[in-house]
């Protein structure tokens, strides 16, 4: 049973306390949600809530002109732990908020809301608030995917990546007709100034690795469609799954990796077949001309402008706008992480994160779920060397696998208590050594199953050798046996 606590500071700006508080301030309050993932499985989420009141520096960062200037005057007065959240309730009648916007959540692990008028109203919006920037019953139902029932599950669940202790993304250049097109991109400056960053705050959740290649002569195995009315070529969104088995075929990266690996796909079609441009289900152009896939990546489509005179010397040199391609790759890669904000009320207005990708309380809520799913994959790993430690009786369990097998126990109970703290980079940290330990133990090479066999097979196995040398050697004996018994029953001769 695991309940996930969050640490909550609700401070009340001037004029916007509500009448009815059942004491004064500062007191704590705790609310309490049972987030159901099947028969036999639940998390409980704990919010521990702290009211009080602002201090003098709080109140004069509340005093800015908008509530990002507020937001970037509040972040050195907060608790910056991992997990933890403050929430600003300021009076309803303030200019901080825009019109029709009732919460506001900053780039860090804070948010603005207006005053709700009565305390039941308040904490209705703070359930919201809490449930936005932690987690939600869809994000833990997706962390723990493999035991909810198909029925239950949001179609995006599918989508995230499943947690590990490492990732390796891929750029990958195709240019099917190098003879027209010659391709320049800037993958390593894009790299360090859009990627980086990102991947730097996200190295608290695992280890990244970039690399990039260039494919020549690398197609999309799909024949576009002509269209005349746009004289464009066109793939049609039910052609798009099979765009990707023939060039995964070339990527090549996967076959070495001990991680998930994540492509991304920058395609400039060949001359014969540009412009080229992706429908949606419904016919539309799709904006990006990019698609992802689940759990895989993203190919985005680079079209070439076709050359002012047709006498236009071959090959062309095009030189790739870098900033456009990585603003969809990046997208693509929040999705991947279930990072999308699209499950957020119409009156919340979110801060854009800026250059670093993703917002403080985005990476708590990737730390969350990941949390949560290493706890299950630890328990799914052990329950599963235990009943194959049942099955095979003679089996040989090493000293290093058992305390492989008590270490990730140990650790496993770590991360849940660490949660029920709310100590959450801690209870993440043990998560993760908890599954290193389990996976060592699982995949030890003494604990393979198939040197171990049944006596049935035993059996199976030796008799048809056994048995042709056994026959004529049990006759003999038969006969030797039966030869003994008859000389003694012969009379003794006596002389």
């Amino acid at each position: 049973q695991v309940q996930l606590v969050v640490p909550m500071a609700v401070v009340f700006g001037p004029g916007s306390v509500p009448g009815d508080l059942p004491r004064p301030l500062p007191f704590r309050d705790v609310q309490e949600m049972e987030i159901s993932v099947n028969l036999r499985t639940s998390v409980t989420s704990r919010y521990e809530m702290l009211y009080r009141s602002t201090t003098g520096q709080e109140e004069a960062a509340l005093a800015a002109a908008t509530a990002r200037e507020a937001d970037a005057a509040l972040h050195p007065l907060q608790d910056t732990t991992l997990g933890s959240l403050t929430v600003y309730v300021v009076p309803e009648t303030s200019s901080l908020l825009p019109q029709g916007i009732s919460v506001y959540v900053g780039k860090h692990r804070s948010a603005l809301v207006r005053a709700g008028g009565s305390l039941a109203a308040l904490q209705a919006r703070l359930r919201e608030v809490a449930q936005v920037m932690s987690f939600t019953a869809s994000s833990i139902a997706a962390a723990l995917s493999d035991r909810v029932p198909d029925g239950q599950l949001s179609p995006d669940a599918r989508r995230y990546l499943k947690s590990s202790l490492g990732y390796e993304i891929t750029f990958s250049l195709l240019n099917p007709d190098p003879k027209s097109h010659t391709v320049d991109w800037d993958i390593e400056g894009a790299v360090n100034r859009y990627v980086k960053p990102v991947l730097d705050k996200l190295s608290l959740v695992a280890n990244f690795s970039v690399d990039s290649q260039i494919l020549y002569y690398a197609v999309l195995g799909v024949t576009p469609r002509y269209n005349k009315e746009s004289s464009s070529f066109l793939l049609s969104a039910h052609s798009l799954p099979h765009v990707i088995n023939p060039v995964e075929a070339r990527l090549g990266s996967s076959a070495a990796s001990l991680y998930p690996v994540l492509n991304f796909l920058l395609y400039v079609p060949e001359r014969s077949h540009s412009p080229l441009y992706i429908q949606d289900k419904d016919g539309a152009p799709v904006s990006t001309n990019a698609f992802h896939s689940p759990r895989w990546g993203g190919i985005m489509v680079y079209n070439v402008e076709a050359p002012a005179s047709p006498q236009a010397s071959l090959p062309l040199h095009v030189d790739v706008d870098m900033a456009r391609v990585m603003e969809v790759f990046l997208a693509q890669l929040r999705l991947l992480f279930g990072l999308s904000r699209e499950e957020v009320p119409p009156e919340f207005l979110l801060e854009r994160p800026g250059n670093e990708g993703l917002a403080d309380w985005e990476l708590d809520h990737l730390l969350w779920a990941h949390t949560v799913e290493n706890i299950a994959t630890v328990s799914t790993t052990l329950t599963s060397l235990a009943q194959l430690l049942d099955k095979i009786g003679n089996i040989v369990i090493k000293d290093d696998v058992a305390s492989e097998v008590y270490r990730a126990v140990a650790s496993v109970q770590s991360a849940v208590t660490e949660l029920s703290l709310g100590h959450l980079h801690a209870a993440f940290q043990a998560s993760k050594e908890a599954v290193t330990s389990s996976e060592r133990a699982f995949f030890d090479p003494s604990l393979l199953h198939l040197l171990y066999f049944p006596d049935d097979q035993k059996f199976a196995i030796y008799i048809p050798l056994f048995l042709p040398m056994a026959v004529p050697i049990l006759l003999s004996l038969a006969k030797i046996v039966r030869e003994s018994r008859q000389h003694k029953k012969e009379p003794t001769k006596m002389d």
